[in-house]
């Protein structure tokens, strides 16, 4: 709901600020007075198109500001509202630029179009036409029809259909690429699984294989390192001994020697333990011509492989196991396809009966509409109008198996088209009129914050009882929406919870346009000026009086 409309140097209004409330907000003023100024400054909001014509002469930039209501509506990420209110701003530069800003975040005017549609409508033969759109026309059709949890139902059995199909046309992708794949696949893992190679395993062969081939070289080495240390009568060891006898001798007289006996014993005993290691590795070489043969034969395998399907015995190993997993994909995939087929039918047949039913609702709720929408439009001084809201088969989707589209005709003898093809603002504004006073419910809660509706022309081609009819319609609307209108009709203007009188001006030489709320005489006045023109007369204060008291009750 707009609270507070702030409008700087925009066409002809140098600055204006006014607060608007619930209930039906009406415009009036003398023609040409600017009134529409409004209706253009909150197209701006909702994100409408802006251009340098629209700057005030001589500023450099313009400035609308509106601050909403807008209780507990989830709002873009990013954006955020100050209890319970948000700020919507629009700046257009004088070279046509713009830029929008919502909640003091810089916004795209996408965005801001699609937070309009949230905000409110404007109807006119200028602004935004949601009405036009088919999902707005489904929408209200909906609305109309009670169909809320029937859409939910629908909706949600129609997702699970959809995951399910796609996950049903991947597997049968995936299955037929790997079926066609299957020989390889099938030989690639029994040639893996031939050689069945181990983590490090060539590593270690390798170093087998160096041990093998130079086994003769590894004996004399190891052999003369074996007798330098512990055999020869000079060994390293039998030096140590004499040494460390040595010492105890000396000890026995200058105990200062015993620091170097201590920090000997330690290297005895790491010399007969090195010996005894060098012994048992002369044990073990042998020279095994079968061993080595094998070894080169396995390592061979190994290279192969790994020339194959991957650089290291590892990466063999885990192509391997990618090869066993798609073999049993592919051997698996038979019982998830079939497992998915059945749950796409019992699913498509759940969405059928859902849908259906929804349908009918439509089916039933479009006749009932088109009735009372024309009976509205009668009212409104379209009596010649025909309408049709009309449904038809559709490819499935979460609203359903429906195409909801609602056709027109304003003037006898002509086909029923398309709502857009109406190109009088006021028979649209009307249109609009009539569609939300059938589907507005009848009863609101009072606390609920409505919705910000905006009718421009709507008593285009109006007058005596017809524009009755077009106020006490507007009221009605207005129990559950706030209603912003433009109007030049006395019989409409009477019904008015709070009117506003544009008016313009010359101020020292620059035409000014001013906005006022009108109360008691001043309203009545106007009233009367709109009844009997720039002279108002005393029967045309005393009709005023009876209209506002009349649409009071």
């Amino acid at each position: 709901m707009l609270v507070e409309l702030t409008v700087d140097n925009f066409a002809v209004v140098e600055k204006i600020r006014v607060r608007f409330d619930r209930g039906l907000n009406l415009l009036t003023g003398e023609t040409g007075s600017g009134k529409s100024i409004v209706v253009d400054a909150l197209a701006l909001l909702f994100g409408g198109r802006a251009s340098a014509e629209m700057v005030r002469t001589g500023a450099d930039r313009a400035r609308i500001a509106g601050i909403f209501e807008i209780g507990k509506m989830p709002l873009p990420d990013g954006i955020e509202a100050e209890e319970g209110e948000l700020i919507v701003e629009r700046e257009i530069l004088a070279n046509g630029k713009s830029r929008a800003f919502v909640g003091g975040r810089p916004v795209t005017a996408a965005l801001l179009r699609e937070l309009g549609t949230h905000l409110g409508d404007i109807h006119g033969q200028h602004d935004q036409q949601h009405l036009f759109s088919p999902v707005t026309q489904r929408e209200m059709l909906d609305q109309f029809a009670g169909a809320e949890d029937t859409l939910a139902e629908t909706a949600s059995v129609y997702l699970q259909w959809r995951k399910a199909t796609d996950e049903l046309a991947e597997l049968e992708r995936t299955a037929q690429e790997k079926l066609r794949q299957v020989d390889l696949l099938t030989f690639q893992n029994s040639e893996i699984q031939a050689v069945t190679p181990l983590p490090g395993e060539d590593a270690q062969l390798e170093n087998e294989r160096r041990v093998l081939r130079n086994v003769v070289k590894l004996e004399e080495n190891a052999s003369a390192a074996y007798t330098a240390l512990y055999e020869d009568p000079e060994s390293v060891a039998a030096q140590l001994r004499t040494v460390i006898r040595r010492l105890e001798d000396l000890g026995k007289i200058d105990q200062g020697v015993n620091d170097v006996l201590v920090a000997l014993q330690p290297a005895l005993i790491t010399v007969d333990e090195a010996s005894h290691a060098l012994r048992h590795y002369l044990g073990k070489l042998e020279a095994d011509p079968a061993r080595l043969e094998e070894i080169e034969s396995r390592l061979a395998a190994l290279e192969k492989l790994k020339r194959k399907y991957g650089a290291t015995v590892e990466d063999v190993i885990a192509f391997g196991e990618d090869v066993r997993q798609s073999l049993l994909a592919v051997e698996s995939s038979g019982e998830r396809q079939a497992a998915l087929q059945k749950q796409v039918a019992e699913l498509a047949a759940a969405y059928e009966k859902t849908a259906k039913k929804l349908s009918q609702l439509r089916h039933d709720a479009a006749r009932k509409l088109s009735k009372r929408v024309q009976e509205e439009l009668a009212a409104l001084a379209m009596e010649n109008t025909r309408t049709e809201m009309r449904v038809t088969s559709a490819e499935w989707s979460a609203a359903g198996a429906d195409a909801v589209e609602f056709l027109i005709s304003p003037n006898v003898g002509e086909e029923l088209k398309p709502l857009e093809k109406i190109a009088s603002g006021g028979e649209l504004s009307r249109v609009a009129l009539a569609l939300k006073t059938c589907v507005s419910p009848s009863k609101t809660d009072k606390h609920a914050i409505p919705r910000t509706l905006v009718f421009d022309e709507v008593d285009a081609g109006v007058g005596g009882s017809a524009a009755e009819s077009v106020g006490r319609r507007l009221k009605k609307l207005s129990a559950s929406n706030q209603l912003l209108c433009v109007t030049h009709l006395a019989q409409i203007a009477g019904f008015a919870d709070h009117h506003f009188y544009v008016e313009k001006n010359s101020v020292k030489g620059r035409t000014v346009a001013t906005i006022e709320e009108l109360e008691g005489a001043a309203r009545t006045r106007e009233i009367g000026r709109m009844l009997s023109g720039e002279r108002v007369t005393p029967e045309a204060l005393k009709h005023a009086e009876q209209l506002i008291k009349l649409a009071a009750k």
